[in-house]
């Protein structure tokens, strides 16, 4: 395997506080990678020191063999790009104007864009099914649609690793499987590395390429999701009893039934 992105060593704090600690963990290259564990156990945190949001207290964080702290605001947001939990803008933004934002860290000090900025855009549309919406405002998309939105501005950036917090937060679940299989779609077209935060672990069951569980602030285990995802792993680490089932793709799902006595 050979990895993208590596923590080693971390510590995280967030007011004072540590909430992540010691992790260590590889993200595998041109890989979908989930990050699995109960609420409030690190995972965002962890997303977020990878994406240079949070400073980490401890260890360090290296993308293709180089501290992230060495590149420039600019050289890392042309290689990783990050959708936070719910991200807002301007209600009377355009999804146009939405995903030219998205340009901003290839423009130069006086923000004009190059010749290839229009291409991107046009491009980052394309790839997300969203060219016959370029001039929808914002707030008249539905969850999907605006999720997907978003998901084109991050890929005007055309960036090497995609970061995403709980992309499939609030949506039903024929917009959470649009979404997985939009990700999935350009993992396998485009060789994209995916790193996604997620509640729904059937998704990484039945999406991801590598899964790493988190609980408490530490990493408790990592590797393919078939041997991860187990309904041990959910009374181990969820405190919830679940069964496994075979599903018609050939894969498994599993479905909580109670909880652990």
């Amino acid at each position: 395997m050979t990895a993208i992105l590596a923590a080693h060593g971390i510590d995280v704090g967030i007011n004072k506080k540590t909430i992540v600690h010691d992790l260590s963990l590889e993200i595998p290259e041109g890989k979908i990678t989930a990050i699995i564990g109960p609420n409030g156990c690190g995972k965002s945190t962890t997303l977020k020191a990878i994406s240079r949001i949070w400073p980490v207290e401890k260890g360090s964080i290296t993308f293709k063999g180089k501290d992230i702290k060495a590149f420039s605001h600019r050289e890392f947001a042309q290689c990783l790009a990050i959708l936070t939990q719910a991200p807002t803008a301007p209600t009377d933004l355009t999804v146009q104007d939405l995903v030219e934002m998205g340009r901003f860290p290839h423009r130069g000090f006086l923000g004009r864009g190059d010749k290839d900025d229009a291409k991107h855009v046009e491009w980052a549309l394309e790839q997300t099914n969203m060219t016959s919406m370029r001039q929808r405002l914002l707030h008249t998309l539905s969850g999907g649609e605006r999720q997907r939105a978003w998901i084109a501005m991050a890929l005007a950036q055309r960036p090497q690793v995609l970061l995403l917090d709980e992309p499939t937060t609030y949506l039903d679940i024929c917009h959470q499987l649009e979404v997985m299989q939009l990700l999935v779609k350009l993992n396998s077209e485009l060789g994209l590395t995916v790193v996604m935060v997620i509640h729904e672990l059937n998704h990484a069951l039945q999406y991801a390429d590598y899964v790493a569980v988190i609980k408490a602030g530490r990493l408790v285990t990592c590797g393919a999701p078939k041997e991860i995802v187990t309904a041990r792993l959910l009374a181990d680490v969820f405190r919830v009893q679940a069964d496994e089932f075979a599903c018609s793709n050939g894969l498994r799902a599993l479905v909580p039934v109670d909880l652990c006595k």
